[in-house]
């Protein structure tokens, strides 16, 4: 008795209402309340009631119903308690052999405590209703247990019939794979051919579930064994990158050490020639005082030769002054040879930058495992045609964008043979679209904002900006001086776009004015020759999909090369279009005389080819939710899952 106190005072109580469990439910979050009181707590939370789920009153947490049609006081019945939860109140709950009294007895309307437990029966027995029992023919070879020990014996939960509320359900329906009861057999299975009492099957569910268990095991003995090999390899991988970021700071203090060392030495031929230039001048300014005093000297016996009264004296200083010896004695100590006339330091900013700019500290090269497996299949999820009235014979979208115009999922793409910019969307359950004629040929096409495009019209040298409300409507009209086929937003004020003559990536501004241009060498040849499509990296890097030279090639904003994707076999690209950058950083590119699309990783490294049934793929857009737009006989909507 003490047990089962212990244990409906600690886990069977409800903490809403503090009573013993009253047809309990486990929630979600696995913790269980009384299904009235969880009931009657969710009508006082409007959030819940929106959200059409039972709100835990413990953590908050939201679990569904299976059917919020149903009026909320009904939204719990189909919740089940946690099985240890049941099978605690079945052994020590209100109704337990704890507190049992015998069935036969209180059949009578006395209160007699049990002695014993048939397990057959499921029923409790007085000593004396257990005698008759045991006299009865069909009863006495029950298996019966006395409950006068501390021995607990578990109870048999009964289930009842939803529909018949006072049937045991006993049968198992086999054909229709459901348990019932007595009724519901004679009434919904009477011509179902296998119907068995779901005692006579448990051994067989016991079996299966056993082996469900061993290969649950395996399993998780299998999972177990990959994180313990993925912690080691973690374990490794912080080693690692601790000696690595060790090397990279040794690498840099190497650096600055000989950049110290080049320091120390520009400093003291700095001191080594101003320490000459100060001591040629200040031997200068003994000189000249020097010569202060001689010429002072020489004055002042001019001066006496001039007052004095003697011829002689005159006479004496008269052949000096003749010669010009006083003059040069004077001069005589300012003269010298090599000397420096001033100092400065000249700094080669030019250089010093390239130096910088071409420093190598080390490189960081990542191995990548196996990922044949990981490459995505395609999920055809929807097809929408692209031909609108005012099309010709041709319909020939060649590159797709998608964007989000109030809520309203958006398509935008460009037919080059139709002369026109088309979007596509679906209003009240129905599909719409807006189409804007151009008089010519449009070609790439990039989402500048969220409801405004860029569109290239090489032959006229223009690019034309579009608002898209979902219709479209013509904004602007920038006028270049080259013929851009593929386009691409890099800043609301920047766009990049290519160019076939000469093959270039072009920095543009909003007004055309060329910032920048880029035509990177690989030995000496420029990498691009028909950059006809483009897009931009989640960290501003720009995709180049160069049909020319058949590959792929990453390119930051100022010009550098990221990497160049250009394989050989059967990896090889034939006539690479479309391309696009998902929120991953995986890219995708078409391949309109393979009918494929290539997946690349971020890093510009072969994923995979991925299967699809595209003929002749050419734009292609990732909206950012899990979605890829292809043109292909239309636009293919595809979801990607990995096997």
């Amino acid at each position: 008795m003490a047990t089962s106190q212990k244990l409906t005072e600690h886990f069977l109580t409800c903490t809403i209402c503090t009573d013993v469990f009253d047809n309990p439910c486990t929630l979600v979050c696995y913790h269980t309340f009384c299904r009235k009181c969880v009931t009657n707590y969710t009508k006082t939370r409007p959030e819940a009631i929106s959200a059409k789920s039972l709100q835990c009153p413990f953590c908050s947490k939201m679990t569904n119903v299976s059917d919020p049609k149903r009026p909320v006081e009904k939204w719990a019945d189909d919740v089940k308690p946690s099985f240890v939860i049941q099978e605690l109140l079945d052994l020590f709950g209100p109704g337990s052999k704890d507190t049992m009294s015998c069935i036969y007895c209180k059949d009578d309307g006395e209160s007699t405590p049990a002695d014993v437990w048939c397990s057959v029966c499921d029923d409790a027995f007085c000593k004396k209703c257990a005698r008759v029992h045991n006299r009865i023919p069909a009863t006495r070879h029950h298996c019966v247990t006395d409950l006068s020990s501390e021995v607990k014996v578990k109870r048999k939960r009964k289930v009842m019939c939803k529909e018949h509320k006072d049937e045991h359900i006993k049968f198992l329906c086999k054909d229709c794979k459901k348990a019932v009861c007595h009724t519901c057999c004679t009434i919904y299975h009477r011509k179902c051919d296998q119907v068995v009492t779901i005692e006579s099957e448990i051994q067989t569910m016991k079996s299966v579930i056993a082996k469900a268990r061993g290969e649950l095991s395996l399993k998780q003995d299998e999972v177990k064994k990959h994180v313990e090999k993925q912690q080691s390899k973690v374990d490794e991988e912080t080693t690692r990158h601790k000696q690595m970021e060790s090397d990279v700071q040794s690498a840099g203090r190497k650096v600055i050490d000989k950049i110290k060392l080049k320091e120390r030495k520009l400093l003291a031929e700095l001191k080594e020639m101003s320490e000459k230039h100060i001591g040629q001048l200040k031997a200068d300014i003994t000189s000249g005082e020097m010569s202060v005093q001689m010429n002072q000297q020489q004055t002042e016996l001019i001066n006496h030769a001039l007052q004095s009264d003697c011829d002689m004296d005159v006479y004496e200083m008269y052949p000096g002054c003749e010669a010009g010896v006083l003059e040069a004695v004077g001069d005589a100590g300012l003269m010298g040879s090599a000397r420096i006339a001033l100092i400065s330091f000249r700094q080669d900013n030019r250089e010093l930058r390239r130096v910088i700019d071409n420093l190598q500290l080390g490189e960081i090269d990542v191995l990548y495992e196996d990922v044949v497996d990981l490459v995505p299949t395609p999920v055809l999820r929807d097809t929408i045609n692209t031909k609108v009235v005012g099309d010709g014979i041709i319909n020939d979208p060649f590159d797709v964008t998608v964007m989000v115009v109030s809520d309203t999922y958006t398509i935008v793409t460009t037919d080059n043979y139709n002369n026109c910019v088309k979007s596509f969307y679906t209003r009240k359950n129905q599909p719409c679209h807006s189409r804007l004629n151009l008089n010519n040929q449009p070609w790439g096409l990039s989402r500048l904002t969220h409801n405004q495009v860029a569109v290239t019209v090489p032959h006229i040298n223009h690019i034309i900006t579009i608002g898209v409300n979902p219709g479209l409507v013509p904004l602007s009209t920038i006028t270049t001086r080259k013929q851009y086929m593929g386009i691409t937003s890099l800043t609301p004020s920047t766009l990049a776009a290519g160019a076939n003559s000469p093959p270039c990536v072009d920095i543009l501004d909003m007004t055309g004015n060329v910032l920048r241009s880029i035509s990177p060498l690989l030995s000496g040849n420029n990498v691009l020759r028909h950059p006809n499509y483009l897009c931009t990296t989640r960290t501003g890097n720009i995709l180049v999909s160069d049909q020319g030279s058949q590959c792929v090639v990453c390119l930051t904003p100022e010009g550098d090369v990221v990497f160049t994707f250009r394989p050989t076999g059967d990896t090889a690209l034939k006539c690479p279009q479309g391309i696009t950058s998902t929120t991953t950083g995986d890219i995708l590119v078409t391949d309109i005389s393979l009918d494929r699309v290539v997946h690349l990783t971020e890093s510009g490294q072969f994923v995979g080819n991925i299967k699809t049934d595209l003929k002749c793929p050419r734009g292609i857009s990732d909206d950012g939710r899990g979605k890829v737009y292809v043109l292909s006989e239309g636009i293919k909507v595809f979801t990607f899952v990995t096997v």
